[in-house]
């Protein structure tokens, strides 16, 4: 009994050995050595079909092509012959002895390995240059070309690099390529302008042949370094047609299709700094063609009214690389935070357009204050001269309000009538009626009907002293601007949260509302908000220097976002942030 369940356990064993034996899973490469500017092939091959296939991670190589998948299936003298193989086309990225992974694949509820497969990879071997190869063929009739508009521009000045794809008449290819390695502009700003979708061909010249060619990518750049600066390539896997050794029925060459790797190549720029011969002082970095312009949607108003007041560049430059200038205006006109706006078009010849800081302005007396003119310098990179444009002086009048005895900006004519409120304008109001009582049990004349008719007179006091009270609240005028900077600075926050997935209206909100928490907490003017200034102020009042640190960052942070894109998770991360700031410093300010 026991030989019997022996050999039935042996016979099950050796069966199943059998049927695993029969199932072929095998990694086979095109060849064990080769240069590092050569491709090389593998084949996962299997003789049964199966399920989630994963090939190895690659290691040491770029997959410039792949999967590819073939399948054979044929019967020869009643039996079957079944091959399923999975291609990659490699490209090495390094020098030395390479191992290649396992792959793995599931069939019948099994899994199976490949063995690794080592391969050598030497120095570059030379094409051999037969026109009957594909790859050489393929190689020599397609090329990849970096054209920059001008190799040594000046800082911050626009320079443009047009990708063009240049493909002789003897091949073809197809819209699928797809990019490797695209360029990083690390000191560049950088904006491409895409064409892949809108492909035109055109007849041009290549090393004097004639060839087709496309414009894959322009990509317009401004400098932010000076000195030799690098424009990394790019690379791209194409696949081409080309014309194989194989012919048809007819005679005619089959085409065969080839992958290859084609690179513009690194250029090189040599930046040029500005000159410092006739810079101006208050040059802040603009560089092209701009006109300038300082108005106001009114001259004429009364006190506590608003008028609108907007500085304009327009032309054509690094619009979004540099600030406007600020506008200086008495203390006794309240200045908000300016709204930034843009209408930037950027195309192949650089940023066009116009950037627009919007103040708000509140006159707080009656009077007439000039605007003086303001000036806003560039650099021409046409002409190599520096440029300044003036604005025109203008004059705000402030018609009806009350008259300030420290404003020097009013007029003469106003400082002669000036007029100081006094509490003794109020009136005394007599509350006692001299009414004698009488003694009546009726309610006529009861004291409740007296409560309820001298009731009403009793509230007058009150009246009066909320009339003086908000008299002297109206009159207060720093006190007005404390407590509506203070109101502004909690609506901007609470704006800032609303925006918090548009990062751009999110910091300037977060801007201004950090802007008119200090001139509640400090009581300083738009113009004094300089952080070396804010940070001494604050230190002053007893706010601890971490404290001091993590504001001021927060101000950078709305600065920086004017030039450069934010993700959600740091604009959520500057919202709590300036939340817990704000909290901290409102416990410690003195």
């Amino acid at each position: 009994m026991k030989t019997k369940s022996f050999l039935f356990l042996l016979g099950f064993v050796l069966c199943s050995i059998a049927a695993t034996a029969q199932v072929q899973f095998d990694a086979k490469v095109s060849k064990k050595r080769l240069g590092i500017n050569e491709r090389l092939r593998i084949d996962f091959e299997m003789n049964q079909d199966g399920d989630n296939f994963r090939p190895p991670s690659f290691d040491g190589f770029r997959v410039v092509g792949g999967p590819n998948q073939s399948i054979s299936n044929s019967w020869i003298n009643g039996k079957r012959s079944f091959s399923k193989t999975y291609s990659y086309f490699l490209a090495p990225q390094t020098r030395g002895k390479i191992t290649i992974a396992q792959a793995t694949i599931e069939i019948e509820g099994e899994t199976y390995k490949t063995l690794p497969v080592e391969v050598e990879v030497t120095a570059a071997v030379d094409v051999p240059k037969d026109g009957n190869n594909a790859d050489y063929v393929a190689s020599e009739n397609v090329h990849l070309v970096a054209e920059v508009s001008k190799a040594n521009p000046y800082l911050n000045e626009a320079i443009t690099v047009t990708y063009k794809l240049y493909v002789s008449h003897d091949v073809s290819i197809t819209s699928q390529w797809r990019e490797i390695d695209t360029p990083k502009y690390a000191d560049f700003w950088s904006q491409n302008i895409d064409n892949q979708n809108n492909f035109k061909v055109y007849e041009g010249k290549y090393n004097g042949q004639d060839y087709r060619y496309v414009v894959l990518r322009t990509t317009v750049l401004y400098p932010q370094k000076t000195g030799e600066l690098e424009i990394e390539p790019l690379t791209l896997d194409i696949p081409i047609d080309v014309q194989g050794n194989r012919r048809d029925i007819f005679g005619r060459r089959v085409m065969e299709r080839v992958n290859k790797t084609i690179s513009a190549g690194k250029r090189t720029i040599n930046v040029k700094p500005l000159p410092l011969e006739g810079k101006p002082d208050g040059f802040n970095g603009a560089v092209g063609d701009f006109t300038f312009d300082v108005n106001t949607n009114k001259t004429q108003l009364n006190a506590n009214e608003s008028l609108q007041l907007d500085v304009k560049v327009s032309g054509k430059g690094n619009l979004k690389l540099f600030t406007l200038p600020t506008v200086k205006l008495p203390n006794t006109l309240e200045v908000y935070e300016p709204e930034h706006s843009e209408s930037v078009n950027t195309t192949i010849g650089g940023m066009s357009g116009s950037i627009t800081d919007s103040y708000t302005v509140v006159p707080q007396f009656k009077g007439t204050y000039p605007v003086n003119p303001i000036t806003f310098s560039f650099f021409d990179p046409k002409t190599e001269k520096y440029r300044t444009i003036t604005s025109k002086e203008f004059t705000i009048e402030v018609e009806n309000g009350p008259i300030s005895s420290a404003n020097p900006i009013a007029n003469s004519n106003d400082a002669k009538k000036q007029v100081v409120l006094s509490k003794d304008n109020f009136k005394y109001i007599k509350l006692d009626a001299n009414l004698k009582p009488i003694a009546q049990e009726s309610f006529f004349k009861s004291p409740l009907f007296w409560s309820l008719l001298g009731g009403p007179f009793l509230l007058i006091p009150l009246f009066i002293l909320a009339g003086k009270k908000r008299k002297e609240r109206l009159n207060d005028v720093e006190g007005n601007k404390l407590r509506r900077a203070n109101k502004l600075a909690k609506k901007y926050l609470s704006e800032a949260k609303r925006n918090i997935q548009n990062p751009t209206a999110f910091y300037e909100s977060l801007e201004r509302a950090l802007h008119n928490y200090l001139k509640a907490k400090l009581n300083i003017e738009t113009s004094e908000m300089e952080k070396g200034l804010i940070s001494k102020m604050l230190l002053e009042r007893n706010v601890e220097a971490p404290t001091v640190e993590s504001f001021i960052s927060l101000l950078k942070s709305c600065e920086f976002a004017r030039y450069a894109s934010s993700s959600t998770a740091s604009v959520q991360q500057d919202y709590s942030k300036a939340v817990e700031v704000i909290s901290n410093i409102d416990k410690q300010i003195d």
